[in-house]
């Protein structure tokens, strides 16, 4: 274990509880994100996870990357779901049998997966990794092998998912945002034409959202499967299209990582790069809003900005070439009332004056641990200490006072959602070790 010396007892403590979490989760390949509810590999998931089994167990964290990296398509494309074949067929929905990846001629045999993405932070954990290595040797090794694969998922998204030439990625489902029931969802989704049946299944877990909203969620992923996946029917007739402000934001910096990961195994970085700066010059022409000093994100089949305000008009601070100014106007939105200023326990998913802000509403409001470590991580890269400190502070008291929930009210801290979460034990570790290893910050 690399539990720092220089950790206080408190620390140690909430150190060793979330290593318990990590270990309990493990299933010998891969970290599930919770026991029962969530049994399966998820792609952002294992991203997060594996920065905090840096810290633990390094050769898992390994395990963890090659394993989601098996179910990656020929074309590049990484899974947001990689399923474990040994449990039963109706263990989960939405299972392998509503994705079919079985029948797609570029999808791995040896595993079934769904067939959108997620966002591609792998890069950036497969770097960090490298950054906390006790063997640089071996650890290059393992960068040279996982290179090719992160190389194919980005060579995917800025090929297949730039529907409209203006180099960044769109969403076709909201499921690839992470943030699955955003407000930003509601008014593309609302102008979907649902046939007139369900498709999801009557009986969900209660934490997700259900009813009309799921059927249209299974709706797209049915539309997806039944064009089977083509890059020409995202482009042409999907009927989802939105430009995420946050996945592009973690486009913006894989690609960064992607380049200091050539520099270190001796591939060329210039492409990637190349691609960094398309998508940081798209991202403020096109998601910028000057007037109102955030990012928003863009529904393409409407061709307007999405009104609402979320946490990920903050994602951009995720990339280091960010102009001063738009840095400060989202410095002055996160702490204002609509964020941090008015919640107790920050960052709100949703600005609080919204109406459609809801604290217990899984991505509708409430605080998780990983969207404070990405605006932590970004607020670093940019020298903005007050805002990581207020983070760190935050983050490490809401587990201290709720344990490793899935996510937490932003008034009261109170835990909501599953117990012994994967993601918040992983990044309380990469907290805990990166605070006292500025070279890993």
């Amino acid at each position: 274990m690399l539990m720092s010396a220089r950790l206080t007892g408190d620390e140690s403590a909430l150190w060793q509880a979330a290593a318990r979490v990590l270990d309990a989760n493990w299933t010998g390949t891969a970290t599930v994100p919770s026991p029962g509810l969530y049994p399966h590999q998820w792609s952002w998931d294992s991203a997060f996870v594996a920065m905090g089994l840096a810290r633990h167990r390094r050769d898992r964290a390994e395990r963890e990357l090659a394993s989601l990296f098996a179910g990656q398509w020929s074309d590049g494309l990484v899974p947001h779901i990689v399923f474990n074949g040994d449990l039963a067929r109706h263990a989960y929905f939405p299972g392998p049998e509503l994705w079919h990846s079985d029948r797609q001629a570029g999808a791995p045999n040896a595993v079934r997966t769904s067939g959108i993405v997620h966002p591609p932070l792998h890069a950036v954990a497969a770097l960090r990794l490298h950054e906390c290595a006790p063997d640089a040797e071996a650890s290059r090794a393992f960068l040279t092998r996982l290179y090719p694969l992160l190389a194919a998922q980005q060579r995917y998204l800025a090929c297949a998912r730039d529907l409209d030439g203006s180099g960044l990625v769109a969403i076709c489902h909201p499921w690839e945002s992470g943030l699955d029931n955003s407000p930003a969802w509601d008014r593309p989704l609302g102008a979907l034409e649902l046939p007139p049946r369900a498709y999801a299944p009557a009986r969900l877990p209660r934490a997700l959202p259900t009813g009309e909203d799921y059927d249209r969620y299974v709706w797209l992923v049915t539309l997806l499967r039944e064009a089977g996946y083509a890059p020409g029917y995202l482009r042409d007739e999907h009927p989802f299209a939105v430009q995420d402000p946050l996945v592009n934001a973690t486009c913006v910096a894989a690609a960064h990582a992607l380049a200091e990961i050539a520099e270190i195994i001796g591939a060329d970085p210039v492409p990637h790069r190349e691609r960094a700066a398309r998508v940081h010059d798209a991202l403020l022409a096109r998601l910028w809003d000057g007037e109102t000093g955030c990012f928003r994100a863009r529904d393409l089949r409407a061709g307007r900005p999405i009104p609402v305000v979320t946490l990920a008009t903050f994602g951009p601070l995720l990339d280091p070439e960010l102009p001063v100014p738009i840095v400060r106007n989202l410095v002055d939105l996160l702490l204002s009332a609509r964020f941090a200023g008015a919640a107790g326990y920050p960052v709100p998913t949703c600005d609080i004056q919204a109406p459609a802000f809801d604290r217990s509403g899984y991505w509708r409001g409430p605080t998780w641990v990983n969207t404070n470590w990405l605006i932590w991580h970004g607020s670093l890269a940019h020298g903005l200490t007050v805002v990581a400190d207020l983070l760190y502070g935050s983050t490490l008291r809401l587990v201290r006072q709720s344990g490793f929930r899935e996510y937490f009210d932003p008034f009261d801290g109170t835990g909501r959602g599953s117990h012994d979460y994967s993601w918040s034990a992983a990044l309380v570790l990469d907290l805990l070790a990166a605070r006292r290893e500025p070279r890993a910050a």
